[in-house]
């Protein structure tokens, strides 16, 4: 049985019409005699919706009982049972019922395609979880039911459910959408026309953005090379030089002007040696491409018109931003250049944009990372002058009238030689000298047309010109070596440099290093393998680029490290000359792979450690601590079943207050200890709400003896935005740590004031203090300060305290008290507002983002309750 299809309805708002539409589908389905059943299809009491259920079946929900309150979903046991053609699944990122058969409705919807089952389905672009940033700061609402993009994207057809913010106004004040009482405040909330309008925005450019995948993935399959100008691409051909800054610049603004434009920039790299751009340049325009919202792609291409054009073509761009040639004037000689034969060749699928800039017109400079090799080019060029030179200008003396005489036209050859040796080296060169003397001997020298020479002078001329020949030819050339021997050194020399920058900067990205591997040397891929010993299969513990290889000697380029590690490079094979930069990355690589391990290794065992401290410091807690209320409780207990001692009334019952005590101790300590497992955790989620401080604050101090805390709350305090519940176990931990360390005639201060956009509340005490190096100290688990008594507690009260603070957004420091002892001081935020009338405006907005029925608000509220933290503080 093959694998069901995903039809997805997007819409960008709530209220668009996606149900509608999907129930459209399934009538349509249903006339042409499919099998096409409602798995869940929720109508929110709108009448047109609604309707749209008549005439289709529909499977029974799984009714499920949670916190005494019965809710439906979506039964999937039935609905593979009846193996329909087709399901209807309404509200894709809908969260289930605890207790269901899976935590996410889309969870549900994979069951039914891994039966075969084709699923239709709804979902808003607010529901998807990469645009929850985006979408909370458009509306102010965070959305809590997501999805992962990808669920969507997999599907095989996404039909976007399109209206204008102004139509979707008008259906909401029609009352289509929500109830009359509810209408104003969703218009003037989240229905306002900016959110609509950015929300739209966002549905169509990520649908765009799918489309554009499937047209990619057909013009692969059916080879279409020419360019469909659906979106405009622009790329950006780079050279390297300072110029691409500009380049990239311009063709943003470009990209700017039309919806949805994309830059890609692109550098394309000889294969014959380290790229001659320098890398830093390279990364400095890399980042300014991405920071623009480009990309930056890396090929490898000798005939560089050519690979721009085939990588243009490629990725199905419409316009192409090329610099002013750098070129000097006397330089066209040798061709048009790349930006007029891209021109030239681009034809009319592609738009070709020349931009000038400050280096047009100032030469390349010397070639950076050409090697100490002539190119080919160039011993091409030098051959044909050294050969067909001489030659050539033998024909012209001789059909030319005047006599220059024998020296002169020594020099016009020798002119000849030192070009050759300038293009081509010291071989086209000499073959220039040898055919020069040869041709000067037998048109120029007397007796003419014969390899002879009759006057010893002449003899004594040529020998001359050869020698002069060579020799010049022999320094130019070396010149000339030496040039590119001194300007491949300095891109060496860069390229260690900013090598060694990257060690002392302490940059460890894997990838990041593998890519400079990749542009430096303009390869396709860069894989970094290894294995445990020689007979062990290679693993790759970092690559870059399509299709790396897997072994090093699949590779071109093969660079060991040590025994079992080796940096394989695919793309071409590297002179020998270019392995020792190779060598020096290679080393890095290891290096900075080690690096990680040995970060990963050493938070291990910083985690370890810090879990065994707990783990000692607990089972000291639990050996004296614990174990002290316990043997007060047992030595009661045996006292009162004593059938020895006849007990009065009142020494019963200062037994059993002992007793109570005791307990109320052990759930204390118990208690803390597992406040403070949650916040090492990191599963305390606090619920925060408005609340009034005195609401909070006199329920905290039930645990501390009666008259020993003075209060001043003034009435006029702001709410604040708080976990009424950890609120009120910070305070209660706070109050009783300093009533435990405040002289017995002193009482214990908790006032609260209002300073800026902040509450706070200070516990003041006037027992000994603290030093200011430990007020830090005491906030740490299990520390206790000075000489407390044994029986205090284990340390964790303040820890706890700071923890839940820190958890609702605020701070909890300890000061000085003026005069002695301690202060602590808890900051907490204000509220935004009152608390607000039923009908405002808030729940609204909260309803109409998550798109739920009163039902699904309940059941949100239900699943809230289930946090691991209880909002009751537990006993002291």
């Amino acid at each position: 049985m093959g694998r069901g299809k995903l039809r997805i309805y997007l819409g960008a708002a709530p209220g668009v019409g996606k149900t509608y539409a999907m129930l459209s589908e399934a009538h349509r389905r249903v006339e042409r005699g499919a099998d096409c059943v409602v798995a869940f299809v929720e109508h929110h009491d709108r009448p047109r919706t609604e309707v749209m259920l008549h005439g289709l079946e529909q499977i029974p929900r799984r009714e499920l009982v949670h916190r005494d309150a019965a809710f439906t979903e979506m039964d999937v046991d039935a609905v593979l049972e009846r193996a329909p053609a087709v399901a209807l699944v309404d509200e894709l990122a809908h969260t289930n019922v605890p207790g269901s058969r899976n935590t996410k409705r889309w969870q549900d919807v994979e069951e039914l395609l891994a039966a075969g089952i084709d699923v239709v389905s709804t979902v808003n672009i607010q529901h998807l979880e990469s645009l929850g940033d985006v979408v909370e700061s458009i509306t102010g609402v965070r959305q809590r039911e997501t999805l992962p993009d990808e669920v969507v994207r997999r599907a095989d057809q996404i039909e976007l459910v399109d209206m204008s913010p102004q139509a979707l106004r008008r259906r909401m004040a029609h009352g289509n959408i929500y109830k009359p009482d509810k209408v104003d405040a969703a218009l003037s909330n989240y229905f306002r026309p900016g959110n609509l309008t950015a929300l739209r925005e966002l549905a169509l450019l990520w649908v765009a953005d799918r489309v554009d995948e499937y047209l990619q993935q057909y013009r692969g399959e059916h080879g279409i090379r020419s360019t469909w100008q659906a979106r405009e691409r622009i790329v950006v051909g780079l050279t390297g030089g300072p110029e691409g800054r500009t380049l990239i610049r311009r063709a943003a603004r470009l990209a700017e002007k039309g919806a949805g434009g994309e830059v890609l920039a692109v550098y394309i790299a000889r294969s014959d040696g380290l790229t001659s751009a320098s890398p830093k340049e390279l990364a400095v325009q890399r980042t300014l491409a991405e920071d623009l919202g480009g990309t930056f792609h890396h090929v490898v291409g000798d005939d560089i018109p050519s690979a721009l054009l085939e990588f243009a073509r490629g990725v199905n761009a419409s316009q192409i931003v090329l610099g002013s040639s750098r070129r000097k004037a006397w330089q066209y000689v040798f061709g048009p250049g790349v930006g007029a034969t891209v021109a030239r060749e681009s034809g009319p699928d592609l738009d070709v944009h020349i931009v000038t800039h400050d280096e047009a017109g100032k030469g390349r400079g010397l070639p950076v990372a050409r090697g100490a090799r002539l190119g080919r080019s160039r011993i091409i060029a030098g051959w044909l002058t050294g050969v067909v030179g001489p030659a050539v200008l033998a024909l012209l003396l001789i059909n030319a009238d005047a006599d220059l005489g024998l020296a002169n036209d020594m020099l016009l050859f020798l002119t000849l030689t030192v070009a050759a040796a300038l293009l081509g080296g010291l071989l086209p060169a000499l073959a220039s000298a040898a055919f020069g003397s040869l041709l000067l001997n037998y048109f120029f020298t007397p007796p003419l047309h014969r390899l002879t020479v009759s006057d010893p002078k002449n003899i004594v001329a040529i020998v001359i010109f050869v020698g002069v020949a060579i020799s010049v030819a022999s320094v130019v050339d070396l010149a000339a070596r030496r040039t590119h021997q001194a300007a491949r050194l300095r891109a060496e020399s860069e390229i260690l440099s900013f090598l060694a920058g990257s060690v002392l900067r302490g940059e460890t990205s894997l990838d990041a290093l593998l890519e400079r591997v990749r542009e430096t040397f303009g390869m396709e891929s860069v894989a970094l393998l290894e294995r445990a010993g020689d007979v062990d299969p290679w693993t790759c513990a970092g690559s870059v680029g399509p299709r790396p290889p897997t072994l090093p000697e699949a590779a071109h380029v093969d660079m060991p490290v040590g025994d079992h590690t080796a940096l394989a490079l695919s793309g071409r094979v590297l002179p020998a000359e270019d392995r020792r930069v190779l060598a020096a990355f290679a080393a890095q690589a290891v290096v900075v792979l080690d690096r990680k391990r040995l970060q990963q290794e050493a938070d291990q065992a910083r985690t370890l450690a810090e879990g065994n401290r707990i783990r000692t410091a607990l089972l000291a807690a639990v050996s004296h601590d614990l174990r002290t209320p316990l043997a007060a409780i047992k030595a009661a207990v045996s006292s009162l079943r004593s059938d020895d001692v006849a007990w009065s009334e009142e020494d019963e019952a200062e037994l059993l207050e002992g007793i109570e005590a005791g307990a109320d101790r052990l759930d204390h300590l118990v208690g803390n200890l597992l406040d403070m497992s949650r916040l090492q955790t990191g599963t305390v989620t606090p619920l925060i709400r408005e609340i009034d401080l005195d609401e909070v604050v006199p329920m905290a101090l039930g645990g501390v003896p009666e008259h020993s805390v003075e209060l001043e709350i003034p009435e006029t305090l702001p709410m604040v935005a708080v976990d009424p519940g950890l609120l009120e176990r910070s305070v209660a931990n706070l109050v009783e740590n300093a009533v435990k360390y405040s002289p017995e005639d002193e009482r214990v201060l908790v006032a609260a004031s209002t300073l800026g956009d902040r509450v706070e509340v200070r516990v003041v005490d006037r027992g000994r203090g603290v030093p200011d190096e430990a007020k830090d100290r005491i906030f740490a688990p299990f520390q206790r300060y000075g000489d407390a008594p044994r029986g205090a507690g284990v340390g964790l009260g303040l820890a706890v305290a700071r923890g839940f603070a820190e958890a609702m957004g605020g701070t909890l420091n300890a000061e000085d008290t003026p005069g002695g002892g301690l202060t602590m001081v808890l900051t907490l935020r204000v509220g935004s507002a009152r608390p607000k009338a039923p009908d405002a405006a808030e729940p609204v907005q909260e309803e109409a983002v998550q798109e739920e029925a009163v039902q699904e608000e309940a059941l949100q509220a239900e699943r809230v309750q289930e946090e691991p933290v209880q909002p009751e503080r537990q006993a002291s």
